[in-house]
């Protein structure tokens, strides 16, 4: 019932306002007393899984972007992130929605489902499953091809609501981000709560390899060869993964180019609600 109606509401735009924007194998965790930040979102889930985990008595909410790379570990992660802004025994309990995939060829979807699933209930307390909209709760058909309904969910720290949503805005270093999870990241946290900071690296890769070939291929070869579901990625798919391949191009050494001093960077949200850079000298 709950996937039904999460399903049959049009996506809303969510505005960079407020907005922390989270990529794959990313989270970010925070609290109603966030004063920067009012809403976690995220989006292009194709095979991929959104996860939300709440904990009602604290409103400790956290969004991640799960591909099925290490999910017992993820899962471990997203708890004892949300349980550091909880007392876990006053009151409230932990809440989890799962939304995302899609009756893909390969069942990759399913696979991941039943891996998040599993790493949940291996958990030593008590997560309650309140929003499960995956899989083939996420499917819709169209010429014989399988689609996802949702790409893309956000959550209203604030009040704990969860929408379906698309993001005009992705937030700073999009392609920087996107470069880190094509060289094989592990899940990054990417919010300081406590400082109302976003910490982006530093991440550090080897050369990626072929990127010269890989650029020179068209659009149909990129979309076979780097996509997990390639009939039912969103229009943009290539053009983005073009400019991750582009950007490593660019820096085959991040340790050189883009931290030099090994520290993040780090953004704040300035009196507009967009994210601003803080000199690292100053913090």
């Amino acid at each position: 019932e709950k996937a039904k109606l999460l399903r049959s509401q049009p996506p809303q735009i969510v505005e960079p306002r407020g907005l922390l924007y989270v990529q794959q194998r990313e989270f970010a965790v925070t609290t109603p007393k966030d004063g920067s930040v009012s809403i976690l979102g995220s989006d292009d889930a194709t095979t991929c899984h959104i996860v939300v985990l709440r904990h009602t008595g604290s409103g400790a909410t956290c969004l991640t972007h799960c591909d099925g790379s290490d999910t017992e570990t993820e899962v471990s992660l997203i708890m004892s992130s949300v349980k550091s802004f909880s007392n876990i025994t006053g009151c409230g309990r932990l809440e989890v929605h799962l939304v995302g995939g899609f009756n893909d060829d390969r069942q990759l979807s399913q696979k991941l489902t039943n891996q998040l699933l599993r790493a949940f209930n291996l958990q030593p307390d008590d997560v309650h499953l309140v929003t499960f909209c995956v899989s083939e709760l996420n499917d819709r058909e169209e010429k014989d091809i399988h689609f996802p309904i949702i790409y893309g969910i956000a959550v209203n720290v604030k009040t704990g609501e969860i929408f379906p949503a698309t993001f005009p805005e992705k937030g700073p270093d999009e392609a920087l981000r996107s470069a880190h999870v094509l060289t094989g990241a592990r899940l990054t946290n990417i919010y300081d709560a406590k400082m109302e900071q976003l910490h982006i690296g530093p991440y550090f890769w080897r050369p990626f390899p072929h990127v010269d070939f890989w650029l020179e291929q068209d659009d149909k070869q990129i979309l076979q060869n780097l996509s997990t579901s390639p009939l039912a990625e969103p229009p943009h798919f290539v053009s983005h993964i073009r400019s991750t391949l582009t950007f490593l191009k660019e820096h085959p050494f991040p340790s050189r180019s883009l931290f030099p001093d090994r520290k993040p960077r780090i953004y704040k949200k300035n009196e507009e609600g967009l994210w601003e850079q803080v000199c690292s000298d100053k913090i």
